[in-house]
């Protein structure tokens, strides 16, 4: 994941030997690469657009989810399908040949816009959420809810603008020059693109988490002060207790997603800095590894976002609630008492499932335990 276009090299994705010709300096064929890269960034792709359709469906029927953050969260589902759509085509950026303007221009420009677009829908997204959280009574007021459709439009229209400059006329293509990445992109164009967007939109996504987090630290105090107060002394509530837990969960859940999808991320634009220079250091294999790997792992980003949101797959956990239902039914009316293990299993997490439905919010996934796992196998049975 060079950058933001996801393509080895540079931000625009193409490897960062000087002559574009298969290979790198190192002597590796440019075949061998090309393998590679297609073997790991093909099957994440396919992840990464068959995970974001499950999310966009999930939103999509639940009639409950019509609000400014479901819509900036689907079109950031929808900018991150496109970047994952966009992975597998990054073995075609990598050699330099002989395409016509046209063709080669749509080639490097269209995976740099679908990166730069996921990345600024991205931002919108903590942007929405730090204003929510930190300003609740003052949310209403704010253009970023109050004007949407304006909003989303921004969110796509300032990353096309950015991707078109080469084709505007900021390019090195002369009237006799090969596809290379060298002619599409100057190296400042890629600097600025690197040092001037993608690194502080990083930076400013953490800071806005920080402060979320911060935020909730402060409101669980509050909370735990006035429990304490109708206490009387009294030791830690359970209330608390699940509290501090849950506090705990975010924050640890915010610094793995920062250290497994961001470090790989930052680490491939710095890698695509050394290969914009020529660094010699820096061969086919390092570069093509940290391309698939840094963009997978920045793509993956809004699918655990989306996973870890019950609200965006509640329709998918009440299909699978009446999938047990109808399962059981049938079971029960061809052998109404399952004497087998895989029966009392199967009962169990129909009746699990219907429980957590039942449930909702207050219920959370892991309530049920082992032990009350099987009882709930075992009333069935009864």
């Amino acid at each position: 994941m060079a950058n933001s276009s996801g393509v080895p090299g540079n931000s625009s994705g193409v490897p960062g030997n000087s002559s574009g010709v298969p290979g790198s300096s190192s002597g590796v064929p440019g075949s061998s690469s090309m393998r590679l890269s297609f073997w790991l960034s093909g099957p994440l792709a396919v992840f990464i657009i068959l995970a974001n359709l499950f999310i966009v469906l999930g939103i999509l029927c639940n009639r409950k989810l019509h609000g400014a953050a479901s819509w900036f969260f689907l079109s950031l589902l929808f900018a991150d399908l496109l970047a994952g759509a966009a992975l597998p085509f990054i073995p075609q950026m990598q050699f330099e040949d002989s395409r016509g303007y046209h063709r080669c221009f749509f080639i490097h420009v269209a995976p740099n816009f679908f990166f730069l677009a996921f990345l600024a829908n991205l931002l919108a997204v903590h942007y929405e959420k730090y204003l929510c959280i930190s300003y609740p009574l003052h949310y209403h007021r704010f253009w970023v809810h109050r004007w949407v459709p304006l909003c989303l439009l921004l969110t796509w229209a300032l990353p096309l603008l950015f991707a078109c400059l080469p084709v505007l006329g900021w390019n090195h293509w002369g009237p006799s020059s090969n596809c290379s990445y060298h002619q599409v992109f100057p190296t400042a164009y890629l600097y600025l693109e690197i040092y001037g967007f993608l690194i502080p939109s990083i930076l400013a996504m953490a800071f806005m988490s920080t402060q979320v987090l911060r935020v909730a630290r402060h409101q669980l105090q509050e909370i735990k002060k006035v429990l304490r107060s109708v206490r009387q002394g009294e030791g830690p509530s359970d209330l608390e207790q699940q509290l501090e837990l849950r506090h705990a969960k975010c924050i640890a859940s915010l610094s793995l997603i920062f250290l497994v999808c961001w470090v790989p991320y930052v680490a491939g634009l710095h890698v695509s800095v050394l290969a914009i220079q020529n660094h010699r250091s820096i061969d086919t294999y390092t570069l093509v590894i940290f391309t698939c790997v840094g963009s997978g792992s920045a793509a993956v980003v809004p699918i655990i976002l989306g996973l870890g949101h019950r609200q965006y797959t509640q329709f998918w956990r009440d299909a699978a609630a009446k999938g047990c239902a109808g399962c059981r039914a049938r079971c029960s009316s061809s052998s109404p008492r399952p004497h087998t293990a895989a029966g009392l299993v199967i009962a169990g997490f129909c009746t699990s499932v219907g429980l957590q439905n039942k449930l909702g919010s207050h219920a959370p996934a892991n309530q049920m335990s082992g032990r009350s796992f099987f009882r709930a196998g075992l009333r069935f049975r009864e």
